[in-house]
């Protein structure tokens, strides 16, 4: 069976500075696959050249055997390509649960002309985005918060809800963005524990991460950018015994990173 996705010699230079040098990889469908290195290294932006925010100066990336480098982030989500994002974009003044339900629209059958005037297509996407809405909130563990205000939530349900707010879009390659930062260690085993449930649901992760242990414990498969370009790929074990990895990382305690 092909890859799912495709990264095919991926780079992106912002002037002078090259961000991404030519970087490849493939995903496999059903495949928990994490992109780790230092700060700076290039993670974010080849999440960002995935995911259509920014476009790549060379290369492409294929979803599914079809080219969606270049079309707009709204297209590449509506086909199954989605990106989470840090705790700070979530509707913080709705509730958890209006917030996944507003997530909904990007696959709404209805145009604005309904919506405006309430007809029987609107309300049909009202009632299936609610019913698909308390679902997954059930299945991330929110119900009993999901109408709480998002912004007082505490870290863990944030990071819980922004993943829900992912799978509103119904993705099939659900891109995760450091979903482990700044939480403590059962925040972080619970959190592992959702995401391995995820995939379960029947969806590809691409992770970007800087917890390593974590990343170590959940990845089916690692590649590891330093200074734009891929050092390394392979599974946990072969990642925590590269001697190219261990150097990207001196400085870092070998605990923190598994070795």
């Amino acid at each position: 069976m092909a890859p799912i996705l495709q990264v095919k010699n991926l780079s992106k230079a912002y002037g002078g500075l090259i961000a991404v040098n030519d970087v490849s990889f493939e995903v496999e469908r059903g495949e928990i696959l994490s992109v780790i290195g230092p700060n700076g290294a290039g993670k974010s932006t080849i999440f960002k050249l995935i995911s259509s925010f920014v476009k790549p100066t060379r290369g492409e990336v294929l979803f599914e055997g079809e080219r969606i480098s270049g079309l707009a982030p709204h297209i590449v989500a509506r086909k199954g390509v989605v990106r989470t994002f840090q705790e700070t974009t979530i509707f913080k003044g709705l509730t958890a649960r209006d917030s996944v339900v507003v997530a909904h629209h990007l696959r709404s059958r209805a145009n604005l002309i309904d919506y405006y005037l309430n007809t029987a297509a609107a309300r049909r996407d009202e009632d299936e985005f609610g019913r698909s809405s308390d679902e997954i909130l059930e299945f991330l563990g929110l119900g009993e918060v999901k109408n709480e205000i998002a912004g007082n939530l505490p870290q863990g349900h944030l990071r819980a809800l922004g993943i829900a707010i992912g799978l509103a879009a119904n993705p099939k390659v659900l891109l995760l963005d450091e979903p482990f930062a700044g939480m403590n260690h059962d925040e972080t085993r619970r959190a592992i524990e959702m995401t391995r449930a995820v995939r379960e649901r029947g969806v590809t992760l691409l992770l970007v991460e800087h917890d390593i242990a974590a990343v170590m414990r959940i990845s089916d498969r690692i590649a590891v950018i330093n200074f734009g370009s891929k050092i390394a790929e392979g599974k946990p074990a072969e990642i925590q015994s590269n001697d190219k990895v261990i150097e990207a990382y001196l400085g870092v305690e070998d605990e923190s990173i598994g070795i």
